[in-house]
């Protein structure tokens, strides 16, 4: 069998050069892998550090010692005591953990605590009044019967206040499609639409 002359020239055969590419293409991924090892650690290590977290909800201030990695719904949950929002899918998806911040609709469990520093949180614990009254849109829920086992409630009485606050409640179809983020897996949806009916034109009327 005759030789490659460039192999005889530089030493190396064609099995040689085989075995060192190889041997090459397996050893990268393991550096990488090492290399990307050593990264989490000390990265890790910070984010878990306690930072303090200044929040305003339902007009009152909290001073909270958070993981900069804490959403809003556990630092409302877990930290600040109001569990009146819910955790459902905790991945944005359901609704059950919509808030007001600023007066808009968010979905607490996509939220980080640390983002919402310096704006007006509000659950459904700050609806009703110093006196005791319940938010319109929280007595027409009652009025209509717009709920079956409630763990979804919270959720769709903060977003259809919203709802209405957004201009976005003109008709049932517009309310409909406003509120399809909120699942109700009850399916008490017509009752739903009928109570922000009510508080809409209760609103407007005052």
């Amino acid at each position: 069998m005759s030789q490659n002359p460039a192999s005889s020239a530089t030493g190396l055969s064609r099995r040689s050069f085989m075995t060192g590419t190889v041997s090459a293409a397996a050893a990268a991924p393991l550096l990488t892998s090492a290399a990307k090892a050593e990264v989490p650690a000390a990265t890790h290590s910070k984010l878990r550090e306690a930072v303090a977290v200044s929040l305003r909800i339902n007009k009152r201030p909290y001073e909270l010692s958070l993981d900069t990695r804490t959403s809003l719904l556990d630092a409302l949950r877990d930290h600040a005591g109001l569990t009146g929002t819910k955790k459902g899918c905790d991945h944005g998806q359901c609704g059950a953990c919509t808030v007001l911040v600023d007066g808009k609709r968010v979905l607490s469990c996509l939220s980080f605590a640390v983002m919402n520093q310096g704006k007006e949180v509000t659950t459904v614990e700050g609806l009703a009044s110093s006196e005791g009254k319940l938010h319109p849109m929280q007595q027409a829920f009652i009025d209509h019967d717009a709920f079956q086992c409630g763990y979804c409630t919270p959720g769709q009485i903060m977003s259809a206040i919203g709802c209405v606050n957004e201009g976005h409640a003109h008709s049932e179809d517009d309310i409909r499609e406003y509120m399809s983020g909120n699942i109700c897996r009850c399916a008490a949806y017509p009752n739903i639409v009928a109570a922000i009916v009510q508080a809409r034109d209760q609103a407007r009327g005052a």
